[in-house]
């Protein structure tokens, strides 16, 4: 049997490499116990242009700086906030020269994957749709469904905790991007009313009294920003309510800073906080957020294997689907096999960009997940291969082949669920309602994008809506026939 058969894609692993940080002007001169220091980093986190162009020098010209204020002016739904961590994984320059300061270099910046979401310039964006109609702060109706503060009750058994309104790094296409961070000149942030102590009592005491409950997302923001002696206070506290069997601890840090979780006293406290798992039956599991391959380094990788040896049960990752960083077979493949391969992490989603303000530019159809899930499958083992997943306002995550119908043309696409949240007790058809996800309106047919600009009205767009998800059915019908 030939070995030499041709794929779609080819399997190479591939050794991780940290970057050469000192490639950077501005670091020049840091060495490797500064690189590996958790405060270190968050010291010298990029915070606004005036940084970006010291550690810069004249790498990038005076035109990409413009073009970035101009974004942080009129788009920017979320403030600058980049750990070096994560700029040294731009224009990593390990396989290849560094391209030349000026012109080579801005354009290669300008390509490059992980500032195309962290450091996100006007020119990225659209400027026919760039806002869908019906986006929105909260897309997915989080706070309507607060059992009590920062407490989202949105599945039967599952709920989400965000601890804190802040991360270590601050990502363009953040679904809570109404909450967490500084506000922005378009995105005045809402703020947690209660003090922390009495917000986790509160939900402490909600979930004694659920006990439908039995699993909790610890988030935020980042439980990465949250001093650990307060986070294994409150995780000591949730394992003890008996109704709880997971927890997972949410951290884009993981790989934003990795540097925070291979502190020893973390490290410590993780250790003792699986150990108290373990013995109440409890599977604590991490989850984190990688988007493009360069991101997954050797210290990224050290501090993977540094939290399952302290005994978390599994390392996972929840990537998103961004145009630009992520959507193409090869690049999926590529950071799956990096994460399985060489760090330890389980590919295990690819959500969909939720539809808040000004992501039109990252937001994928509907039909291009379906592809990409389609793709990718076979190559990687069943247990890490990601489930790309479309979370649906009001229903939750659908993988992206449980539409129900889909009208491509205007880019709709319709979905059911099987459960009620926590806002629909007295709904008698929250099981049988169909609820309806959009396209980005550039992605779909001159006809479709030309409906789309004379019908703005939102109760005439549902209308069509349900007209469209009938029509569907009815030539879903007739195909099987």
């Amino acid at each position: 049997m030939t070995t030499n058969i041709e794929q779609p894609y080819v399997y190479r692993r591939t050794e991780l490499i940290e970057p050469d940080w000192t490639r950077y002007p501005g670091w020049r001169d840091v060495t490797r116990a500064d690189w590996e220091s958790a405060q270190w980093q968050r010291a010298h986190c990029v915070k606004n242009i005036a940084q970006l162009r010291e550690l810069m020098g004249d790498l990038l010209t005076d035109e990409f700086y413009a073009d970035l204020e101009r974004d942080q002016a009129e788009r920017a739904t979320m403030s600058m906030l980049v750990p070096p961590q994560m700029v040294n994984t731009m224009v990593p320059s390990t396989s290849e020269p560094m391209p030349a300061a000026g012109i080579d270099f801005t354009e290669a910046f300008m390509a490059d994957p992980v500032r195309h979401y962290m450091l996100p310039v006007f020119s990225d964006r659209r400027t026919d749709w760039a806002s869908h109609p019906f986006s929105a702060r909260d897309s997915l109706h989080e706070h309507d469904m607060w059992a009590v503060e920062g407490l989202t009750h949105r599945y039967p058994t599952k709920v989400l905790a965000e601890m804190l309104p802040t991360c270590p790094q601050y990502c363009g296409h953040c679904t809570r991007m109404d909450l967490v961070g500084n506000s922005t000149p378009q995105i005045v942030k809402l703020k947690l009313a209660g003090k922390p102590v009495d917000r986790h009592a509160a939900m402490l005491d909600y979930l004694q009294r659920t006990p439908q409950v039995r699993d909790v997302v610890v988030s935020g923001g980042d439980v990465a920003n949250m001093p650990w002696k307060n986070l294994e206070g409150f995780l000591d506290k949730l394992l003890r309510i008996d109704n709880i069997r997971d927890i997972r601890l949410a951290t884009k840090a993981l790989m934003g800073l990795p540097q925070h979780w291979l502190q020893p006293d973390v490290v410590e406290g993780v250790a003792r906080v699986s150990a108290l798992a373990r013995s109440r039956g409890v599977s604590l599991a991490i989850h984190t957020h990688v988007n493009h391959a360069n991101s997954v380094t050797p210290l990224v990788a050290d501090a993977a294997k540094a939290m399952l040896e302290a005994g978390v049960r599994d390392v996972r990752n929840q990537g998103v689907l961004m145009r630009g960083i992520n959507d193409s077979s090869e690049s999926l493949l590529d950071l799956c096999f990096a994460l399985q391969d060489e760090a330890m992490i389980t590919p295990y989603y690819f959500y969909m960009c939720d539809m808040i303000p000004f992501s039109e530019h990252w937001r994928l159809a509907l039909h291009e997940a379906q592809h990409l899930q389609h793709s990718i499958m076979g190559y990687l083992p069943g247990f890490a291969t990601p489930r790309i997943v479309c979370d649906v306002p009001f229903v939750g995550k659908r993988w992206v082949h449980q539409v129900d119908s889909y009208d491509r043309d205007k880019g709709m696409s319709f979905w059911r669920k099987n459960y009620r949240t926590s806002i629909e007790g007295e709904d008698a058809q929250a099981l049988s309602r169909e609820y309806v996800y959009y396209d980005p309106i550039y992605t779909l047919p001159e006809s479709g994008q030309e409906w789309w600009r004379t019908n703005t009205d939102v109760d005439q767009v549902h209308a069509a809506a349900l007209a469209g998800a009938g029509a569907s059915r009815e030539a879903s019908a007739r195909d099987l026939t």
